[in-house]
């Protein structure tokens, strides 16, 4: 029996949502289960959906190991089904093997170092299938495993979505996150022409820095000359976009459709050029604004990790997992600005900081610290 600190979210009907430390006690592990010592977890903005949401962090009530936040109404009439249910929190991160079940592979993981995407992940130990464990390269920490899944995956399934819908090139928002910037790698490396749309003349050097050829600053005057310049080089027809609200998506579509135009017949109809958008990311929880001008060859969709490895099925998603393994240190290598403890995660200070969501911002959890 083994006494764990864990964060969890609570949303009630009266509109006030509740994070906060709490204790439970976990069984030894049977069977395939490992009981990991969880040493690092990323906040992801994915993460931040289930524990803050809209929440007003600005005027909340903070306490030590708890906020007591208010949530818009319309916030909780769209999460009717989790009302009043306490949610641990934390999708992913990496830790040590401390005990293990009697079946043979989970006593082979005992001491290892592995990463994890079970969920409830922001807690000072977690039970999980072994058999879901993906083990650390010698050398490798705790820390450098943490974000072994979703930014790595998500890049790779960028590019493989690519080729699996037969487009050549991609252009990809907020391009210099950490998952932006294993993009540019993942895309040198295979020869994938890449347009990176960023919102400042800094974050165009940092990611010209890393070896990014396409790269358009969307805050700059000519940024639209900039935007057809690189979608007619590179013939990009597929966008990703992590910001969600605003105009920018379809914007790009539009110019995707001049560029194409630009060398085709005129139809009234648009070009036969297909062109796709997706949209995986909120940085922007306002509107998403889609003006038609693109004619009717394009479409507009999410796109979601888990449902898209589902889809390619088991032995294609496991190739994706094993270059993330062989290049764990280098294309998909995570940087952090700070480290917080459990408790000081729901401080105001660190609160206010990681749920800005903003580039260059991202915070690592470790709950034994």
């Amino acid at each position: 029996m083994v006494m764990n600190r864990h964060i969890v979210s609570t949303l009630e009907a009266d509109e006030r949502l509740t994070v906060e430390l709490r204790t439970e006690t976990l069984p030894e592990p049977t069977d395939h289960q490992v009981l990991i010592r969880i040493e690092a977890s990323p906040i992801n903005p994915s993460d931040l959906g289930l524990l803050f949401s809209a929440a007003d962090l600005a005027n909340a009530e903070y306490t030590p190991g708890k906020i007591v936040a208010s949530m818009p109404a319309g916030a909780v009439r769209a999460m009717q089904s989790r009302l009043g249910q306490p949610l641990p929190v934390g999708n992913e991160g990496a830790g040590t093997v401390v005990a293990a079940g009697d079946a043979a592979d989970a006593q082979a993981l005992l001491g290892k170092i592995v990463a994890v995407i079970p969920g409830a992940m922001y807690a000072q130990y977690r039970l999980v299938d072994a058999r879901t464990c993906l083990v650390l390269p010698d050398g490798a920490t705790a820390e450098q495993g943490a974000a072994a899944f979703v930014n790595p995956l998500t890049a790779l399934s960028f590019v493989d979505a690519m080729r699996r819908e037969n487009h050549k090139a991609l252009i990809h928002t907020a391009a210099a996150s950490n998952l932006g910037q294993m993009l540019v790698k993942i895309c040198k490396a295979d020869g994938v022409p890449l347009v990176n749309v960023v919102r400042s003349p800094a974050q165009v050097d940092l990611l010209k820095a890393i070896g990014a050829e396409h790269v358009i600053d969307s805050s700059a005057e000519t940024f639209q000359a900039d935007l057809f310049a690189a979608l007619e080089t590179t013939g990009a027809t597929m966008g990703f976009d992590a910001i969600g609200g605003g105009k920018l998506a379809g914007q790009i579509l539009g110019t995707m459709e001049q560029v194409a135009s630009k060398a085709a017949a005129f139809s009234r109809y648009g070009s036969t050029t297909f062109k796709k958008m997706y949209s995986y990311g909120m940085l922007d929880t306002g509107p998403t604004v889609i003006n038609r001008t693109f004619g009717f060859s394009f479409s507009f969709s999410g796109f979601l990790l888990t449902p898209y490895l589902q889809e390619i099925g088991p032995e294609a998603a496991e190739t994706l997992r094993q270059r993330v393994r062989e290049e764990l240190t280098t294309t998909f290598a995570s940087s952090y600005k700070a480290r917080v403890s459990l408790e000081d995660a729901l401080t105001r200070e660190a609160a206010m900081a990681y749920n800005t969501r903003a580039t260059g911002a991202k915070y690592l959890i470790t709950p034994h610290v």
